[in-house]
């Protein structure tokens, strides 16, 4: 009955703290647009004086989470993506070949034909690629990396590929993250995205 009680006391604690923590943060701060305006049409000055470092980048979701290794984070973050490829394919070629099992032996190949150097060579250069003039999707069984829609569900296709081996059906239970959608609907004007929670 005691360690009963002590455990009721603890998730209350918990859940008290957490509660006292949250707040209704949900103002709407003023969008604007491309001429500067603010969306009540006000004017908006702004500042692009100072000195700026670059501190973090994700071009493509979870993969500098997962390719680079930790010690070398930051250096990865502060390199620019042009030089990205040439300092850091070879840590994503041996990291990925540790973690997959679709890349375990040489000539593997993903679903793009790819084998462990060319694909994270791919992946060095951590930018999210865009087709101005062809079908925007991060994978859609044709087009690769040309952009990305909202709804593309882009963990899964960079798990597909990692595990997924040359037809997408090795590793099954690596190659899906069972996210299939979102807890809200898109919104279907700018700014799309529904407003959280």
């Amino acid at each position: 009955m005691m360690k009963t009680n002590k455990l009721i006391y603890v998730l209350f604690i918990g859940f008290a703290l957490v509660v006292a923590s949250c707040s209704n943060d949900d103002n709407i701060i003023p969008m604007t647009d491309d001429m500067g305006m603010t969306d009540d049409g006000t004017d908006m000055e702004l500042d692009f004086s100072g000195t700026f470092s670059q501190e973090d980048q994700m071009g493509r979701p979870a993969i500098n989470t997962v390719f680079v290794s930790s010690g070398s984070k930051d250096t990865f973050n502060e390199t620019i993506p042009s030089n990205q490829q040439a300092g850091f394919q070879a840590m994503f070629q041996t990291n990925l070949e540790a973690l997959s099992p679709a890349f375990a032996n040489p000539g593997d190949m993903n679903a793009l034909g790819q084998d462990s150097a060319a694909f994270t060579t791919l992946l060095a250069t951590d930018v999210l690629n865009l087709s101005l003039d062809g079908t925007t999707t991060f994978f859609d069984g044709v087009n690769v990396l040309t952009g990305r829609t909202l709804a593309d569900d882009v963990i899964t296709i960079e798990l597909l590929l990692i595990f997924g081996g040359e037809d997408f059906t090795e590793n099954p239970g690596l190659s899906n993250d069972n996210v299939d959608a979102n807890d809200k609907e898109f919104l279907t004007s700018f700014p799309y995205l529904a407003s959280p929670w």
